[in-house]
């Protein structure tokens, strides 16, 4: 029986310092196979594949200004969405509140009866100059050209991604019917 308890016991402070070795490695979900920032669940929804396709369009015509533009691929018959949009970066210095920089992301969605699945990845800087590279050097603090403000720009990336992600939730609610009124 004490062999038992000891066991759970010491189960238990495993997973404690395993969940506080894991807190401690960042607070950006990375990808186990590519080592980039993706943001992926799959979402329990009610409704078909066909209906779950049909809310998030709408979904994407209230989000996004110009969202043809914003969608790379619709095909309904395979149920997937693809979109390619940014993310703008802001100075937060003092004295400096303007726009930095551009992150483009992809946002890949995929419908199965009763279910979605997101994939926000593809986390690319474009600065004016148009060159482009993956916002994962800023995790990098040993790079010999890290700066302070990268960490700032991780955190608004992070903020726009999980805006973005409970923003496609709301979304993707079934609507509520009213029942008429019987008087």
């Amino acid at each position: 029986m004490i062999n038992k308890i000891s066991a759970v016991l010491s189960f238990i402070v495993l997973l404690t310092f395993q969940a506080i070795g894991q807190e401690n490695t960042g607070q950006y979900p990375i990808d186990k196979d590519t080592q980039l920032i993706t943001y992926q669940d799959v979402i329990q929804q009610a409704g078909s594949a066909d209906e779950l396709y049909i809310r998030c369009i709408e979904w994407i015509n209230v989000q996004y200004k110009n969202p043809a533009d914003a969608c790379r691929i619709r095909n309904r018959e395979s149920g997937v969405i693809e979109i390619l949009h940014r993310f703008e970066l802001l100075n937060e210095e003092e004295g400096s509140k303007g726009v930095t920089a551009k992150v483009n992301y992809t946002l890949k969605l995929e419908f199965k009866p009763g279910r979605y699945r997101y994939t926000l990845s593809d986390l690319n800087l474009l600065r004016q100059s148009s060159s482009r590279f993956p916002v994962e050097k800023w995790l990098d603090k040993s790079d010999k050209d890290y700066s302070n403000v990268y960490e700032s720009y991780l955190r608004q990336i992070n903020t726009h991604a999980l805006a973005l992600i409970n923003s496609l939730k709301a979304g993707m609610e079934p609507p509520v019917i009213k029942q008429e009124e019987k008087w």
